[in-house]
């Protein structure tokens, strides 16, 4: 009887210990740098936020955030590490649309359950999608450029920067929409799409301005239709939104938004969400989200648990109309 007393009390113990060795370290969190892993190379705009985002949290934890670059497979192969990270705060990840709102429904062995394997900390930025189109198609209007898609059934090409990508859908959501018949040529990358496009080779591509260069645009090289979004743009006043042009619910914004692994204990996802928000209200941090095309946005955890919940319904249907076949 002593023997199961003495085992019991000395197992109580252990538990009374580990429980205030895990909150004395909470209190101390952060004791070392965090890693923020930017699912894409290094350059591109996610990498740029990225590490705007790192220096400011810094700042606020009073220890390096350090970037870690690890792209391939559409960003899912960098997500997938923080969903297999220790649950400690240590490693955060920058989500996006495409790696936590479509990888679950466009790809046949997802890494991750993008609702199941993160605690969302807060968004940090995002921006409306663009139709674009080559100088060369003679539409001047979005009822026009579908008039003229009508009248070339299969003719005009659009461009994305890979199968199952947001831009390849957003076309695909487009032409349900619009009721016309377009091709889509997959390029590996913003850049090669771009080039093409420029050249004439496609006429119609989807995506962020900053994908296109303002400069692009402003130079007649390429014409703004309208804007996928709720509101125009400062940068393109003129260009309306798609309501505006007369296409009622056909929305896509990017976004980007700060995540870790499911698991984190409540005091230390306050703690990441803070700090997130304090640097996207930073003006160093606007300015960095400015100069890619975006807009500053932040929010909570439950907020940004929304919107990820929302897109891969969204998507979900998106998928199934097109008949895309994952691989």
């Amino acid at each position: 009887m002593h023997a199961r007393q003495a085992l019991a009390s000395g197992i109580i113990g252990l538990c009374a210990a580990a429980l205030a060795a895990a909150a004395f370290a909470q209190a101390q969190y952060p004791s070392r740098p965090v890693r923020l892993i930017v699912p894409f190379p290094a350059g591109g705009s996610s990498d740029l936020l990225g590490r705007a985002l790192a220096r400011k949290m810094s700042e606020g934890l009073a220890q390096q955030v350090v970037v870690e670059n690890r792209a391939g497979a559409g960003g899912t192969i960098g997500i997938g590490v923080v969903a297999k990270s220790p649950a400690d705060g240590y490693t955060l990840g920058l989500g996006t649309v495409s790696t936590l709102g479509m990888a679950p429904v466009v790809r046949a062995h997802p890494p991750y359950d993008s609702l199941a394997a993160f605690a969302p900390v807060s968004l940090v930025a995002s921006a409306p999608f663009l139709l674009v189109v080559n100088a060369s198609v003679p539409a001047k209007s979005l009822a026009e450029m579908i008039e003229f898609a009508k009248s070339r059934p299969g003719q005009l090409n659009f461009a994305s920067i890979g199968d199952g990508t947001l831009q390849h859908f957003t076309g695909e959501s487009f032409k349900s929409l619009a009721g016309i018949n377009m091709v889509h040529v997959p390029y590996k990358g913003v850049a090669p799409a771009l080039v093409d496009l420029l050249a004439g080779q496609v006429q119609v591509m989807f995506d962020v301005l900053a994908s296109f260069q303002l400069q692009n645009i402003q130079s007649g090289k390429l014409r703004a239709l309208a804007v996928l979004g709720p509101t125009r743009i400062a940068q393109l006043p003129s260009v309306p939104t798609t309501a505006e042009a007369g296409l009622g619910g056909f929305e896509v914004t990017a976004w980007f938004g700060a995540i870790a692994p499911r698991g984190v204990p409540p005091e230390i996802l306050d703690r990441l969400n803070l700090e997130v928000r304090k640097a996207v209200a930073s003006a160093e941090m606007r300015d960095a989200i400015s100069a890619q095309g975006f807009e500053p946005v932040s929010g909570s955890p439950q907020e940004f648990s929304e919107i990820i919940r929302r897109e891969i319904a969204k998507w979900a249907q998106v998928v199934k109309v097109s008949g895309f076949k994952a691989e």
